[in-house]
């Protein structure tokens, strides 16, 4: 009999892993939306945990259980792990649900389903609350369901009790499916579904008054400013046209000794106000959706009390899982049940699910002082735009009608949307116009086990922002000098029209990052072997974490001797120079292979892999220059026919465009090597976060070392901090 046991539990999944069963909703993404990815119906049946005391109350397919040793609540915690793996030794110790403990306690249920899998009753009832019959590890369908039975008006006024801590064994029942009236299955399966009209209950922001104060005292640097002349010296009687200054700006180093998701370090950065839209059609059925709720997961638990979080839920249709909500403990574990109780089904419909994040932004009635969207889809929006519309690069559609008006504006008002496509049926050309129009970044996630790791590194940079509505003007430092052109990427620049001035408009910037801008400048003979002063640079910013409007200025100077001398050109603007032209040839290419032309794609490429070894820096073995070399050698491999372009080479060379216009890390296809241009702008903080995810990771992987952030890439070389 016990042989016979073993296998029962066997065959009912305990060896199950997250490549679980699918079903032709993977295949359909109108698919019934009461199942997403299913199995067959599991055999009945339910294992008793051995050594603890408890009683129990059965029914033909699941048992409850009465645990009479004392047990805290479970909470989540940051070591916590999701398992995949039933059949490990962790997981019949954890809830897969709330990630928290499932040790004897005084009065708290476990629930046993039909397929042999274990939870914390108060979880499964919060699953079945928002629509949910299939078990969480094995996706099998239940034919059995756990609910609340109506308690006494004396105690509840005739309501449904929301807490089941402490509840008796007579209040648990468990009624087969088939047997609920239409009234209650209405309830049970459109609860998840209902949503005030006015997303105006947020949670308050309740900031303790010394916040401020500690802020202050962490607030002990401002962004440097440094400016760098193409050459050191023009002679008096020459005139350069299109001479070319660098302008570089470091933002404060983050506080190392903060930990992101503790309270007690909260004070030390700016609180978010994160608004995460995810798709969860059918084709996101069995293994991306268990890795999307893995992700969610781990981005639940890395957040502070202070920061506030909210999930769209989007497929045919849209529906808020639950208001802006601080990530408290309770916060933590109510968002994970909701997170953990989503199916897939249906359609694609982008543009509901970021019309309805907005809603979120805008009605708030509080705000944090940072806030952003994470978008993240699969498949191709089938509402709004046609398949064939969208991935015309030539007729130019008006993607700007995907994102609303609420989150666009100018440098305050604006959200940046930064969208995670993955997989080769997603429309890049759609998630990076909504992250470029938006201000935010795309990325292209591969593999799917990479989405994780990228929610990471993304929100690592978003938890860290120490500056907000930068903006920096050049002027003309001589009456001579005007200003030619300036090279900054997808941040707006504005030349005045007499020449004089220009503006440049930064917005937000990570702890720790860079920014590089070149500016070139009509240089004039000059009359006296005297120094001239180019460009005088202000940078003006208002700093997040200490509330205060700060202004930096800075000058350029250059010498003008009265004969010739030998002079060479910085290696710090030929090394921009050529980022900003690899950028360029992108450009290019990304317009030849739209064309049909993959040829000419190629050669545009492989001319600027030229350029690049031919250029100074090139010629000294800068790493920069290696970096590009490899990426511009990726994209041309990924454009050599037209089927490895549409499945993976226009996304990954539309993040290589988002990283290089917004100087910003994006993840890139299924790389997750940090020495690669990939990860060229990463912050430490990032790093970090990435390291987090690692660890987290239930899978066996090769951590990342926190301590080696991709400085050693700097577009300036490593400099000492």
């Amino acid at each position: 009999m016990g042989s016979l046991w073993r296998k029962a539990k066997s065959a009912l999944g305990f060896n199950l892993t997250v490549d679980g069963p699918t079903s032709s909703a993977e295949d359909d993404d109108d698919g019934d939306c009461d199942g997403g990815s299913r199995t067959g119906e599991a055999a009945a049946g339910g294992g008793r945990a051995s050594g603890a005391a408890f009683s129990e109350a059965s029914s033909p397919g699941g048992s409850v259980r009465m645990l009479k040793t004392p047990m805290p609540t479970p909470t989540p915690s940051s070591s916590s792990r999701w398992l995949f793996r039933s059949g490990s030794r962790s997981s019949k110790k954890t809830c897969t649900i709330c990630l928290g403990a499932m040790k004897a306690g005084p009065g708290h249920a476990l629930f046993t389903a039909e397929c042999s899998h274990t939870f914390h009753f108060h979880c499964i009832t919060s699953n079945v609350k928002y629509g949910n019959y299939i078990c969480p590890i094995c996706r099998a369908k239940w034919k059995e369901i756990p609910f609340r039975a109506p308690v006494s008006s004396e105690h509840s006024h005739g309501s449904e009790r929301a807490n089941l801590v402490n509840q008796s064994q007579e209040d648990v029942h468990m009624l087969p499916r088939a047997d609920l009236t239409n009234q209650q299955h209405r309830r049970f399966s459109c609860l998840h579904a209902s949503e005030p009209h006015t997303f105006n209950d947020d949670e308050p922001l309740n900031v303790q008054s010394e916040t401020a104060e500690t802020a202050q005292q962490g607030c002990t640097r401002t962004v440097e400013i440094k400016l760098y002349p193409e050459f050191s010296s023009i002679p008096q009687s020459a005139s350069q046209e299109n001479f070319t200054v660098l302008i570089h700006l470091e933002a404060p180093r983050a506080c190392r000794n903060q930990n992101v998701g503790s309270a007690t370090s909260q004070t030390s950065r700016a609180p978010v106000d994160l608004i995460t839209v995810i798709d969860v059609s059918g084709s996101m059925a069995g293994t991306k959706l268990a890795l999307l709720k893995r992700a969610m997961s781990f981005v639940i638990q890395n957040l502070g009390p202070l920061d506030r979080l909210s999930v769209i839920a989007f497929s045919s249709t849209a529906r808020r899982l639950f208001h802006l909500q601080r990530m408290t403990d309770t916060g933590r574990q109510q968002a994970l049940q909701a997170v953990n109780s989503l199916i897939s089904c249906g359609g694609t419909n982008i543009a509901e699910g970021l019309w309805k994040g907005a809603k979120v932004i805008k009605e708030r009635t509080e705000q944090n002082p940072v806030c952003s969207m994470i978008l993240l889809s699969d498949g191709q929006d089938t509402y709004t735009l046609t398949s064939s519309l969208s991935r015309s690069f030539q007729s130019h559609p008006d993607y700007r009608s995907l994102v609303p008006s609420s989150i666009l504006g100018d440098i305050a008002q604006q959200i940046p949307v930064h969208a995670f496509g993955f997989g080769a049926d997603h429309d890049s050309t759609v998630m990076h116009s909504i992250s470029e129009i938006s201000g935010g970044t795309f990325s292209f996630i591969e593999s799917e086990v990479e989405i994780q790791d990228a929610f990471a590194q993304c929100i690592g940079g978003l938890l860290s922002v120490v500056v907000k509505e930068m903006l920096v003007v050049a002027e003309s430092g001589h009456p001579g000098v005007q200003l030619a052109a300036v090279k900054s990427g997808n941040y707006t620049n504005k030349l005045a029209d007499d020449a004089r001035s220009a503006s440049i408009t930064v917005g937000d910037l990570y702890a720790d990052e860079d920014r590089n801008f070149l500016v070139s400048v009509n240089v004039p003979p000059s009359s006296g072997s005297h120094d001239m002063v180019l460009l005088k640079v202000c940078c003006a910013y208002r700093d997040v974490i200490c509330n205060e409007s700060i202004t930096l200025e800075d000058v350029v100077r250059i010498q003008r001797p009265e004969v010739t001398t030998a002079y060479t050109s910085s290696v710090d603007v030929d090394r921009e120079r050529n980022r900003v032209q690899a950028a360029e040839a992108m450009l290019k290419a990304r317009a030849a292979a739209e064309r049909g032309v993959f040829s000419e794609a190629v050669s545009i490429l492989e001319d600027q892999r030229r350029k690049l070894f031919e250029s100074l820096a090139g010629q000294s073995g800068d790493q920069l220059c290696l970096a590009l070399d490899a990426e511009l050698r990726e994209m041309q491999e990924r454009m050599a026919t037209q089927q490895r372009y549409e499945v993976s080479g226009r996304a990954y060379l539309l993040s290589g465009l988002s990283s290089h216009s917004w100087q910003r890390a994006t993840a890139r296809g299924d790389s997750t090597d940090l020495t690669s241009l990939v990860h060229a702008y990463q912050t430490p903080s990032m790093v970090e976060m990435l390291h987090r995810s690692q660890t987290f990771s239930p899978s066996p992987r090769t951590p990342t070392p926190p301590a080696q952030p991709a400085r050693s890439f700097s577009f300036l070389g490593p400099q000492p901090r």
